[in-house]
């Protein structure tokens, strides 16, 4: 028996041999095609060079590839289980020319790998050509001496391959293997050709026209081959059997449910095996490539896939979740051939297990309730549509779902019925949003999502993809076009770029087609779900329906992804150095830098700011993976994930852990960091590069703030300060290890120069040199000293009144000081026997109006004010012997 694992190896080595390059699977999401939601087949990674878009280094390729059918044109999801062929996972061998050889070189490439490699009975092939490719029906008598009876001409679409309506395009040759008259069935054309007798296991699609239009097709100038072979077809060939399901690969998979469940595999219950079997490998190859269930797009068709293999996992009577505890049997079998399974295997498993734990509940109480809603239905009857879009919109039932719940009893669902019923609920939310503010701007966002769906976001896995536009603003309004010069936001059906949320910027980036290119400035999102594209039309033009390849500023997001997972280190950091009391409040996140405000009541000290950057580093440098895992909120919170500050969480949420905890440290499950957020991060802590605090500051009451820098950023920050350093130690003539020693000489030696110049000035002031020289004089036989001073710091204009004050014995001081400019302060001191007579603050009020002031306060022995006029210094004094003359008179009478 060939194995499928050897069948694949076979296959991929008899082209290597031949002059192919092996390529890797692509993507089952596809990157390059906008218009499919899942790779439906081996050539979807190779469109662009089909069309002539992208060049590559080869110009033959034979890949082993990944394909889903369970969403979107491609949907065989309902017979999954109940045939024998039926998938939505399965790898589709494949050899391909790019304007290379033709349809000689494919025609005997395939005859001589099927008859020679695979020792396929030669009586028992037969093929199809298109009707009138008479090239092709002399090729396979020449090459394979087939004999006309077995080269049947089909005249319908089947043996015609089109991408669309136009573009490359050409006819078919498929290969068909005799499984012998114990299976029912008629070859290709006849009245039976639906049975499996003769079982289609190749396709070969010779791309030799270009449909230009309606009746319009030319010659391509580089015809080329692009073929296809379901591994499961040709293995059940080669292994003997006639059905996909008891090839070794899924047969080991169906024992292993079988050993779970206590469950005989070929018993009443072997569909439920088939299909437990089928999309365990579906939703394994789906969350590998960064798919995550979800109620939308790609994310609903994987819940679908998850979902009623669960269904089935119950009818088998597992009393627990099943599905995860075959992850292990899967990447045995096939992560050899794909190594993203074995990357990626803890995450699948935790995914299975979370969504099938929550799947439980929603079934045990849907099933409850349709049961009592379809107590009194019979064969033949239909449940209510209304009563399936509660069960659905209520209780989280899915409509398939109900669906395959009634199947057993032959009752439909009324599915007009639902429909209406999911209208009705849509435009009572319409009108819920007439409202004011954000809300009524909001509105057209919302007819906008309702028409053309919620954006697909591809950024998790990628920062390029092809997309297509869905709808064109500008000013506020939905437009039908926009041309270069022009700017406007553009909605895309699926998109890489990430819409500003949770603290983090919005990405940057291109869009561009043949002629055409924006410059996309900011990314938002509206409602939750709909990206929003700020862009600049450089060259071209675009209407809706434009296909477009969008591309995220790379450097710029790298740099955002670790400055995000970096806020994420700083947090625990913070709360294991200061206390479990740190909570954050706030974030900024962009290319440049990461902003971090926290609740915490006083400022933190260097020591403490220092301890945060080193473990934060220590964390770093472990360079462990970045783990996202998406699960119900309540056992996120159960992990011990911590929520960020702003974010608005649903139902289901992105869990980001990272790094392992220090000996001695509280840490959840073994795990530094375990936080909720929807944003892009590292895929490794030591892809941060390294974390520099740039300070902390107080930004309200209770709140702290700090910054920091990553990666290249924070080196080149680094390097800024240390050639500075450099800069200081070279002026003072000393190494920058001893530059801060000097310095504090430096700054010790100007601190005492500045004191003694200070009381120099004071004793010139006082001494007559800076201001007026005479000696006091009698007012009222009482002493004033009345003085303007210069080069005086106001703060020290009181001291010297004090100092003048107990130097005079007995009388009043008067100092007015003039600054640099122009401005004026007046200080008035009174010793204390004449207290009683004359009032400090009288005295300077009256010198402060003449300065231009007001007012001026003080006690009664000391008091001060000031105003803007300098220049009426003398003035003032004299304004102030004036008011103690007055006051003498006032007192004597």
């Amino acid at each position: 028996m060939t194995s499928v694992n050897e069948t694949r190896s076979a296959f991929l080595d008899f082209f290597r041999q031949a002059g192919h390059e092996v390529v890797p699977s692509g993507p089952l999401v596809p990157r390059n095609d906008p218009t499919l939601m899942f790779t439906s087949a081996g050539m979807v990674q190779f469109k662009n060079l089909f069309t002539g878009v992208e060049k590559r280094p080869y110009q033959r390729a034979t890949t082993a590839q990944k394909c889903l059918r369970a969403g979107g044109k491609h949907n065989d999801l309902d017979n999954v289980g109940y045939t024998a062929r039926h998938h939505t996972f399965f790898e589709m061998l494949g050899n391909f020319s790019f304007g290379d050889y033709f349809k000689p070189v494919a025609i005997e490439n395939a005859w001589n790998l099927v008859t020679k490699v695979f020792q396929l009975n030669k009586e028992r092939l037969l093929v199809t050509v298109y009707h009138d490719d008479d090239e092709a029906f002399d090729l396979w008598r020449k090459i394979a001496g087939l004999p006309e009876s077995r080269i049947i001409r089909i005249a319908t679409s089947d043996n015609f391959w089109a991408a669309g309506d136009t573009g490359p395009c050409g006819p078919c040759s498929e290969i068909f293997y005799d499984q012998g008259e114990r299976v029912w069935g008629g070859p290709p054309g006849s009245a039976d050709e639906d049975g499996d007798r003769f079982l289609e296991f190749w396709n070969l699609v010779f791309m030799q026209y270009e449909q230009i239009g309606p009746g319009n097709r030319a010659p391509l100038p580089r015809p080329s081959i692009d073929t296809g072979m379901g591994l499961e077809r040709i293995s059940a060939i080669l292994q003997g059997v006639t059905s996909n399901y008891d090839v070794d690969l899924m047969r080991t998979i169906i024992g292993a449910v079988a050993n779970l469940t206590g469950v005989d595999p070929d018993g009443p219950q072997a569909a439920s095996h088939r299909i437990v079997a089928d999309h365990l490998r579906a939703a394994a190859f789906l969350v590998a490539d960064g798919v995550d269930p979800s109620n939308e797009g790609r994310g609903y068709v994987l819940r679908r896939i998850m979902r009623r293999a669960m269904r089935h996992t119950q009818l088998l009577g597992a009393a627990e979740p099943l599905m995860w505890r075959l992850v292990p049997t899967l990447v045995q079998l096939m992560g050899q051939a794909y190594p993203e399974l074995v990357e990626a295997q803890a995450r699948i498993a935790d995914v299975l297990r979370s969504e099938e734990t929550r799947f439980r509940t929603t079934l045990a109480r849907g099933l409850s309730i349709l049961e009592d809603e379809t107590r009194d239905l019979r064969a033949g009857d239909s449940l209510k549509g209304d009563v399936a879009f509660k069960l659905y919109d209520t209780y989280g039932f899915p409509l398939d779902l109900t669906q395959e719940a009634l199947r057993a009893r032959d009752i439909a669902v009324d599915e007009e019925g639902f429909a209406a019923s999911m209208a009705h609920q849509k435009a009572e939310a319409r009108r819920a949003w007439a409202g004011s503010g954000e809300a009524a701007t909001d509105a057209v966002w919302f007819g906008i999502r309702d028409r053309v769906g919620s954006t697909e976001f591809l950024g998790y896995a990628a920062e390029r993809a092809e997309s297509q536009v869905a709808a064109i603003l500008s000013g506020g309004r939905e437009v039908e076009r926009l041309d270069a010069g022009e700017k406007g936001q553009v909605l895309l059906n699926q998109t890489p770029f990430y819409g500003e949320s949770g603290g983090q910027v919005g990405d940057t980036g291109t869009l561009t087609a043949p002629g055409v290119r924006l410059r996309v400035t900011d990314t938002g999102k509206k409602l939750g779900d709909v990206f929003v594209h700020e862009v600049e039309v450089v060259e071209g033009g675009i209407a809706v329906g434009t296909g477009l390849v969008a591309e995220v500023d790379g450097a710029r997001r790298r740099a955002i992804r670790a400055n995000h997972s970096a806020t994420h280190l700083l947090h625990e950091a913070l709360r294991q150095v200061l206390g479990p009391h740190i909570a954050q409040k706030g974030s900024l996140v962009d290319g440049d830098r990461l902003r971090f405000d926290f609740s915490h009541a006083k400022p933190i000290t260097a020591e403490e700011l220092a301890e945060v950057e080193e473990m934060a580093n220590r964390v770093v440098l472990q360079n462990e993976p970045v783990v996202t895992r998406v699960m119900a909120i309540d056992d996120a919170r159960a992990s011990g994930a911590r929520a960020l500050f702003g974010e608005k969480y649903g139902d289901e949420v992105r869990v980001v852990s990272m790094g392992r905890p220090e000996e001695g440290r509280g840490a959840t499950d073994a795990l530094y960091s375990i936080e909720l957020c929807g944003g892009t991060h590292a895929a490794r802590t030591g892809d941060i590069g390294l974390v520099s605090i740039l300070g902390e500051s107080a930004v309200g009451s209770g709140v702290r703030r700090i910054e920091a820098r990553t990666g290249h950023a924070a080196r080149r920050g680094l390097n800024a300060d240390s050639a500075k350093l450099r800069g200081v130690a070279q002026l003072l003539k000393a190494s920058p290890d001893l530059a801060v020693e000097r310095v504090t000489g430096l700054v010790d030696d100007r601190r005492r120069l500045e004191r003694e110049l200070n009381d120099a000035r004071k004793k010139l002031a006082m001494g007559g040199g800076g201001g007026q020289a005479e000696a006091p004089r009698s007012v009222a036989g009482v002493s004033l000293m009345a003085r303007s001073v210069t080069g005086i710091d106001m703060r020290d204009l009181r001291s010297l009144a004090t100092d003048a004050r107990t130097a005079l014995g007995s009388g009043v001081v008067a100092l007015v000081g003039v600054g640099e400019d122009g401005k004026a302060g007046l200080v008035v001191a009174v010793t204390p026997d004449l207290a009683a007579r004359f009032s400090a603050v009288d005295l300077v009020r009256a010198g402060v109006a003449v300065l231009g002031g007001t007012g001026g306060g003080g006690r009664p022995d000391m008091a001060q004010g000031g105003g803007p006029d300098g220049a009426q210094a003398q003035a003032a004094l004299a304004a102030v012997e004036a008011a103690m003359a007055a006051s003498a008179v006032a007192t004597a009478e």
